[in-house]
C-alpha cells in the first residue's frame, strides 16, 4: 500500500484515491484525507451518503454517491462489485477520490475489489486509513482490544456456529431482521441475564452505547452505523471443552477416569441417541421434509439435541484426556475429520463427476481402500468392530461383501432365502446346537432381507420392541395379567392391536 501524501497543490494527481470518513463527521477525518476530499478537481465518489460526514461534505462541494446501486442490488456482494466497477470505470477518465465510512481497511469489502480492478487496469490506487467504527467502540468501552483477544465479526457473514470464545465485537448490524436475529442467537447460548452493548452512530452527534440481554434489544437500533459488543465467557462448543477442562482438573470423579473406564459411557449414550433417533418419523431429517403433522415436533427433537450433547461429553472427554498427554485435542480431532471429510468427497471439493448417492458411496468406500497402509494382506472382512451389535455388524459384513457382487441383485431371492433358513430351523429343532447355528443362519438371512428393503435392522428391530410394549402396557392396563388363561391373553393383545398402537 502506497501512504505517500497526495496534496491539492500536486502538479499530478494520481487516478484513484481511496479514503476513510472516520465514524463521525468532517471533524473526525484525517487532515490529509480532508485536503484530498476538498481538491474540486477531484470527481469524490462516497460509498453512501447515510453517514455524517458524507452529508456535510455534499454540503460543501459535488458528491457523487452510490446509495442507487444499494436500493437495486440483490445481495451485499453484487452491491459492492457494483461499486467497484463505477468507481474504477470513472477513474479511467478522471481522478475519483472513493470515500467510505470509517476506515477503508476495516469491514470495507469494496475497497480490495477496487484496488483489484484498478491494478488490472493499470491504475495505481493510494489507500488512506481512517479512525473506524472499531477505533471508536473501543475507546468508548476502554477496552484493550489485545489483551483478552478481541473477536471482530461482520453481520453479513457471521461464522455457523458462531463459537463465542470471549470479547466479540459485531459490526455491520444495519436492518432490525439482521440484529433482531442475531440477538436470538446470542440468547440462546449467552448465561441468562447476560447483557449485550448495542454501539450506535459512534462519533456522530445522535451516539447512543445501550446495554442490554440479548432477548430485550430493540431492533429499531439497527442502522449502518449498529455494531454489538459481546463479553462473556466461553459458551457453546468452546465453552463446553473449557469446563470439561476445569472438571478434570478439580472433579475427583472426572480425574480418576481413562479412556478404558468411559468406554461404557460411550456405548449406554450412543444406544441413548439411538434410541431417540429411532423414535422420530422416517423422513425426519430429508432435506424439505418435517413431521407427519407438517411441523417438526419440537419435544422430540429437544431430546435428540440433548443426547447429542452426551454423546458430545464423551468425544470431548476422550480428547481432553489426549490433549493432557499431549497426543491430540479437540482441534486435532476436528481437522482430521474436516481433511477426510474433503478427502472423501471429491465430487463437492473437486471436479469429480457423479450421478447418483450410490456413486457416492462407492467412491467413498474406493477412497478409504486407497488411505489403508500398503503391505500385508488385507481383507474386506477387517475393519468391523466386534463389539457392535450383532445386527448393525451382519448388516455391515453383508454391504462389505456386495461391494464385489457377493449379492442379490433383486428382493424375491432374499426372501427365498429367509423361508428356507426357517424351514431348515424347523428341521433342527431337536438338537439344540443345531437350532442355534440354524437361528443364526436365520437372522442373518433377515438382516440380508432387511439391507436389500432399504431398513436398518436395528431401527426396525427396536420399533417392533417399542410396538410390543406399547401393546402389552394396554394389556395390563385392562387388569392383572396373572392367571389369566391363553384365550383372555390373546382377546386382550387383539383389542390392544385395535387400538391403533
Amino acid at each position: 500500500m502506497d501512504d505517500r501524501a497526495d496534496s491539492p497543490d500536486s502538479s499530478s494527481c494520481l487516478n484513484l484515491v481511496v479514503v476513510g470518513l472516520g465514524p463521525g463527521g468532517l471533524d473526525r477525518v484525517p487532515s490529509q484525507a480532508m485536503e484530498i476530499l476538498s481538491d474540486v478537481r477531484r470527481l469524490v465518489i462516497v460509498r453512501t451518503m447515510d453517514h455524517p460526514a458524507a452529508a456535510e461534505l455534499a454540503a460543501q462541494r459535488p458528491v457523487s454517491h452510490c446509495d442507487d446501486i444499494y436500493a437495486e442490488g440483490e445481495d451485499f456482494e453484487s452491491v459492492y462489485r457494483a461499486i467497484a466497477v463505477r468507481v474504477v470505470e470513472a477513474a479511467r477518465s478522471q481522478n475519483v477520490v472513493y470515500a467510505t465510512p470509517g476506515s477503508p481497511l476495516v469491514g470495507e469489502r469494496a475497497v480490495p475489489m477496487i484496488r483489484s480492478l484498478a491494478a488490472e487496469s493499470g491504475m495505481e490506487t493510494v489507500v488512506h486509513p481512517a479512525e473506524s467504527f472499531l477505533d471508536a467502540a473501543l475507546a468508548e468501552l476502554g477496552v484493550d482490544s489485545l489483551e483478552r483477544g478481541l473477536t471482530v465479526l461482520n453481520a453479513h457473514r457471521l461464522p455457523s456456529p458462531l463459537l463465542l470464545r470471549g470479547p466479540t465485537m459485531v459490526g455491520a448490524l444495519d436492518t432490525p431482521v439482521g440484529l433482531a436475529d442475531f440477538c436470538g442467537s446470542l440468547s440462546r447460548v449467552l448465561p441468562e441475564g447476560t447483557e449485550v452493548t448495542v454501539l450506535v452512530d459512534l462519533g456522530g452527534p445522535n451516539a447512543r452505547m445501550v446495554r442490554s440481554e440479548p432477548g430485550k434489544v430493540d431492533p429499531a437500533l439497527a442502522g449502518p452505523r449498529t455494531s454489538v459488543y459481546v463479553d462473556a465467557p466461553p459458551v457453546g462448543l468452546p465453552g463446553a471443552v473449557a469446563v470439561m477442562e476445569r472438571l478434570r482438573s478439580e472433579c475427583p470423579w472426572d480425574r480418576r477416569q481413562t479412556h478404558q473406564s468411559l468406554i461404557k459411557n460411550l456405548v449406554e449414550e450412543t444406544y441413548e441417541l439411538a434410541e431417540v433417533l429411532a423414535a422420530l418419523p422416517r423422513e425426519a431429517g430429508a432435506q424439505g421434509a418435517s413431521s407427519r403433522r407438517g411441523q417438526p415436533d419440537w419435544m422430540a427433537m429437544a431430546e435428540v439435541s440433548e443426547e447429542l450433547g452426551d454423546v458430545l461429553l464423551q468425544v470431548l472427554f476422550h480428547s481432553v484426556i489426549a490433549g493432557e498427554a499431549g497426543i491430540f485435542d479437540i482441534e486435532d480431532v476436528a481437522e482430521g475429520l474436516r481433511r477426510k471429510l474433503v478427502r472423501r468427497h471429491p465430487h463437492v471439493f473437486s471436479d469429480v463427476v457423479v450421478d447418483s448417492a450410490e456413486q457416492v458411496k462407492a467412491n467413498w468406500e474406493q477412497i478409504k481402500k486407497q488411505e489403508k497402509p500398503s503391505g500385508g494382506d488385507h481383507s474386506l472382512m477387517d475393519g468391523v468392530p466386534l463389539a457392535m451389535p450383532a445386527l448393525a455388524r451382519a448388516a455391515k459384513i453383508q454391504r462389505r461383501a456386495a461391494q464385489v457382487g457377493f449379492d442379490w441383485e433383486e428382493v424375491p431371492p432374499v426372501v427365498e432365502k429367509v423361508a428356507e433358513e426357517l424351514e431348515e430351523l424347523r428341521e433342527a429343532l431337536s438338537d439344540p446346537e443345531s437350532a442355534q447355528n440354524e437361528l443364526g443362519d436365520l437372522l442373518f438371512a433377515c438382516v440380508n432381507l432387511s439391507r436389500h428393503l432399504n431398513v436398518d435392522p436395528e431401527t426396525a428391530l427396536r420399533q417392533a420392541i417399542a410396538k410390543f410394549s406399547r401393546r402389552f402396557r394396554l394389556m395390563e392396563g385392562e387388569g392383572s395379567l396373572e392367571g389369566l388363561g391363553a384365550e383372555e391373553m390373546e382377546r386382550r393383545w387383539e383389542r390392544a392391536k385395535q387400538l391403533g398402537h
